[in-house]
Parts: C-alpha cells; structure tokens; sequence
C-alpha cells in the first residue's frame, strides 16, 4: 500500500522527534556506592564507653542507648537520615499506634545533641469489629519521625525504653533544583 505524501512526512517528523529526543537523553549519575550504618545499643549491665560516645550519659535503669555510626561519603549534603521508633506487638485488624515523646537534648559541654524517649505507651487506635480473630505481628511506631542531616563526623546516639526498637534509613536527593519564578 502507497503512503501518501501526507502519511510519509508524518512518519518523518516523528521518527525525527524520537531520534532528537533520544540525541538529547542523559544517563543518571550513578549513585554513590552505600556502606550500611553500624548500630550498637548498650543497656546499664553491658555498656561500654567507646571513644567516640564517651562524651554522652551511659544509659539509666529502663533506657537503653542506640549508638548509629554513619560512613563517610562524598556529597554528605544530598543524604538524609530517617529515624522511626517503636515496638513489634501483636495486633488485630485495626490500625494501632504508639504514643510518645522524642526529646533532644544536648551533652554539656560539647554541644553534641542526641534524642530520649522516656516511655512508650499505646496510643490510638481504630476501633472496627474484627471478624477475623486472628493476630499479627506488626512494628509500631510512634507519630514522630526524625529526619537529620547526614553527617558521619558524629555518631547519633539514641536512649529509648527497653524493648523499643530504632529503625532508619537513608535518603539520597536525585537531580538538581528546580526554580519558580516570580511573574
């Protein structure tokens, strides 16, 4: 079948608007090669002050100390922290939360902050009818998220109540900044 003069510069136009578009196309920069954090946590019968966290208050009766030591890298500046914090229980087929306060503080004399949570308790929580009586295990975790700056110059320490459990992760910006403009 014949194209027409029609059909054959549509077909023109487009296979050069694919071939301009895959001219233009860059790959992403790869990511930085990631090494996981180390995480310590000592309780009062087994702490140990290390000298990198000796400045820090050894860990009170009920609390434990979370030590996460981050690795170095490059561009420290495109990286974030994400910490959670909270408790595997066993739950039902409502939405269940924890209730508790994160609270920052700052070693005297050296500036360096680290966080506290005192107690963890039940917090809100669905009230459905479950038909279903089974249970689960689920991690829990209370509303506040903290989100820090990635810095390996300085361990984040952390004292949370026995049985609590920190859990993080790693965030890494992707591309450059976009700009509004002003009209």
């Amino acid at each position: 079948m014949p194209l027409n003069t029609y059909s054959r510069a549509l077909l023109m136009s487009l296979g050069m608007s694919l071939t301009t578009f895959c001219a233009q196309a860059t790959s992403p920069t790869k990511p930085e090669k990631l090494t996981l954090p180390t995480a310590v946590s000592y309780s009062v019968a087994d702490y140990q002050a290390d000298e990198a966290t000796k400045m820090f208050p050894a860990p009170t009766e009920g609390l434990v100390q979370h030590i996460l030591t981050l690795p170095k890298l490059t561009n420290e500046e495109d990286y974030r922290l994400e910490i959670a914090i909270g408790r595997s229980e066993e739950v039902d087929c409502n939405k269940h939360g924890l209730s508790g306060e994160i609270t920052q503080h700052t070693v005297k004399g050296w500036g360096y902050n680290y966080y506290q949570v005192d107690t963890i308790r039940q917090g809100p929580s669905t009230m459905m009818a479950c038909f279903d009586k089974a249970k689960k295990t689920a991690f829990l975790t209370l509303p506040e998220k903290l989100t820090l700056a990635y810095d390996s110059r300085l361990p984040k320490v952390f004292y949370l109540p026995a049985g609590a459990q920190l859990r993080y992760r790693i965030w890494q910006a992707s591309g450059d900044y976009h700009y509004s403009e002003a009209k």
